[in-house]
């Protein structure tokens, strides 16, 4: 369901014995509808906060962000009515960079009831980000942003093939990805929130040490509830053909420090 104060959610089905909602955040291109099954397969504790982003789906007609403290001065306000109980922010890729950075802004403006978890999925820690490491990818020509995409592994070739598909596609994709490569990180204290790290074993975008470093923006890396690590078979969009595997872990990670 979609409140009608809010198209900022998607998929959400409500659940009266939940004890904690994981707001969930896509990666680039992707919308709301990637997690509108999880729901469903997760226990009646937790509850499922889909997170439309505008450019996609339902929100096709609106402007996609193409940098990160716009959007999140705009998300911000939408969710702030949602945050009244224990919560979580899962994100995949770009998702992670919009949940870390919506955690350290609800830190910034001293917000009473700060998220108890944050997941983490195919995305380096933001301090190992080099932005000059190669051309950004928003920049790339057409056909070189095609071949981008065929690379990473997320796009069918049927649709990559499909001329009126990318009109539609590649200007969504070329924001989502300006948003990333544009992203400055500024270093600051670590969170006091347990953080759990996912990556695929065949990702060509994301090392081992990369999603490693991740347990450095938590304030107590050493301790075993609050950083995890967990690598799953396939590539940087594992988070499809593993779903199963990943939704186990998450709820795993949910109840133990809810417990």
């Amino acid at each position: 369901m979609t409140t009608q104060a809010n198209s900022w959610l998607q998929y959400w089905q409500r659940k009266p014995q939940a004890r904690v909602r994981l707001f969930c955040f896509p990666y680039a291109g992707g919308g709301a509808s990637i997690f509108r099954t999880w729901s469903e397969h997760l226990a009646q504790d937790i509850e499922v906060c889909p997170v439309q982003l505008p450019g996609r789906e339902n929100r096709l007609l609106e402007r996609p962000f193409s940098n990160l403290p716009a959007l999140l001065d705009a998300l911000v306000p939408a969710l702030l009515p949602y945050l009244d109980m224990p919560y979580a922010f899962f994100g995949h890729s770009m998702g992670s960079l919009i949940s870390f950075e919506l955690a350290r802004y609800l830190r910034q403006i001293e917000y009473s009831n700060m998220p108890v978890y944050l997941f983490v999925s195919a995305h380096s820690a933001p301090q190992m980000l080099d932005p000059d490491s190669e051309p950004p990818i928003y920049q790339l020509s057409e056909p070189e942003f095609i071949e981008k995409l065929r690379h990473l592994n997320g796009t069918s070739e049927a649709l990559l093939q499909n001329a009126e598909f990318l009109q539609l596609l590649i200007p969504l994709l070329r924001a989502d990805f300006a948003l990333c490569n544009t992203y400055k990180y500024i270093h600051a204290k670590p969170l006091s929130l347990s953080i759990s790290a996912f990556a695929g074993l065949q990702d060509p975008e994301v090392t081992h040490d990369g999603v490693s470093a991740w347990c450095l923006q938590t304030s107590r890396p050493n301790a075993a509830t609050n950083f995890r690590l967990r690598f799953f078979k396939g590539d940087h969009f594992f988070i499809h053909k593993e779903q199963a595997t990943l939704l186990q872990a998450i709820s795993q990670d949910l109840f133990d420090i809810l417990s």
